[in-house]
């Protein structure tokens, strides 16, 4: 097939519902990691949380999301996408612009009555509904709108546009938190998918094709749960790897405290956040290949273990560089093990339950999410502000990490899981 013809494919192969879906998408991801990426400073530094109050909220506002993800898909087949997404949009624009608006008069009344931690705790646990719908409906639609000889295609723009979001997203943050306020960051954030909104209404029309299969009942969907949560094998491996989510998100969530407390305190810590996905975005074709003809697990664990190491470059050596450093080793660990990750975990599902288990694949990023608020900003505290040897904190993030990959070592060698041994290159 010719270069002019296969670029005609692509031109013709998707419907509209496609580009309506994942450009909301990159506005979605962009409004998030926005969001993210001021959440931590902003409530210790301007709502006065004590660091290890901060990093635990900062936790729970990443952790919930990937929890509700795996209800989500239920939740947006059965609303169907065009519904899902609307709702989506509107529930994230009105968590955002109460996130940015925590400390505004007029919420005066409600932060008298309401302990501030509360109030802040319900806030945070919003735009989780949110995104919990987003993400299955536009996968969904990614699927249904694609023809069949263009959807490998359509998923890489999916993927690309995701991370041209994430990358966006700090960079944002950062400008409105310099040239506006901080609480403005979350209001931009808003208006961001207040416009998708109006977006999905105006340009969305729900995707339809003849093979769709039926929407499983309730009680279906409760036993493959059950099914899922019965293999111990595969729960005690996303236990195991919810140790990688542990540490990268301090990424999010404690390294900027850190960066501004222990390494400059004029750092742009924004806008660094974007070094992970524009890396990301540069290499993954070249990772893709690189990475071919290893076997998924064992792509895993070599992508777990170099991701683990980075926080042991800013530890040596406490600099802005050596923290762009530990961003870019940690971006290269991601290349090299998440699409893999999900390569596995697709090999291990049988028959009639694929897209169960792609649900629970989400369950270490939430795992992870919850649990590095609360580990990572006791850790900080003991060894920053009462022991005052920072450097210690990211030597136990890295011992963490270390871990972690000798688990799945020891995993890969008693679990021996063949049938992805025998499925890979």
């Amino acid at each position: 097939m010719s270069l002019v013809q296969r670029l005609e494919e692509v031109r013709t192969g998707f419907e509209r519902p496609f580009w309506v879906a994942n450009i909301s998408e990159l506005f979605e991801r962009l409004s998030y990691y926005a969001a993210f990426a001021s959440l931590a400073r902003y409530l210790h530094e301007t709502l006065s949380f004590p660091l290890e109050r901060a990093a635990d909220l900062s936790g729970l506002f990443g952790g919930l999301v990937w929890f509700l993800a795996i209800f989500g898909g239920a939740i947006a087949d059965r609303l169907g996408f065009r519904r899902a997404l609307s709702l989506a949009y509107l529930i994230l624009a009105g968590s955002y612009f109460l996130l940015g608006s925590l400390g505004a008069p007029w919420l005066a009344p409600v932060r008298n009555a309401v302990p501030l931690v509360v109030l802040v705790t319900i806030v945070l646990m919003l735009p989780a509904l949110g995104v919990a719908l987003v993400k299955p409906s536009v996968v969904g639609t990614t699927a249904r709108a694609s023809n069949e000889n263009v959807r490998s295609i359509g998923y890489s723009i999916y993927y690309t546009l995701v991370n041209i979001g994430g990358a966006l997203g700090p960079f944002v943050a950062s400008w409105v938190h310099k040239n506006l306020s901080v609480e403005n960051v979350f209001r931009v954030a808003s208006l961001s998918v207040f416009l998708m909104f109006f977006g999905v209404l105006l340009f969305y029309r729900e995707p339809r094709k003849s093979g769709d299969s039926r929407t499983e009942s309730l009680g279906v969907t409760i036993r493959n749960f059950g099914q899922v949560v019965k293999n111990p094998k595969f729960m005690i491996f996303l236990l195991i790897f919810s140790g990688y989510w542990i540490v990268y998100w301090q990424e999010f969530i404690t390294l900027p405290i850190y960066v501004h407390d222990y390494v400059d305190g004029k750092a742009d810590t924004e806008r660094m956040l974007s070094t992970g996905p524009l890396v990301v975005i540069a290499f993954t074709v070249l990772f893709s290949v690189l990475t071919q003809k290893i076997s998924a697990f064992r792509a895993v664990v070599l992508g777990t273990l170099i991701a683990m190491v980075a926080f042991a470059i800013l530890a040596v050596h406490a600099s802005i560089v050596a923290v762009y450093a530990t961003l870019v080793v940690i971006a290269v660990g991601e290349l090299i093990q998440q699409p893999r990750y999900y390569d596995y975990i697709s090999r291990l599902a049988p028959p009639g339950q694929q897209g169960t288990y792609m649900g629970f694949a989400f369950l270490p990023l939430g795992i992870g999410a919850f649990a590095s608020g609360r580990i990572g900003g006791a850790l900080l505290h003991h060894f920053g502000e009462v022991q005052h040897r920072p450097e210690r904190f990211l030597w136990a993030l890295t011992g963490i990490g270390l871990a972690t990959t000798a688990l799945l070592w020891i995993y890969d060698r008693v679990v021996k899981p063949g049938r992805e041994e025998k499925s890979s290159v």
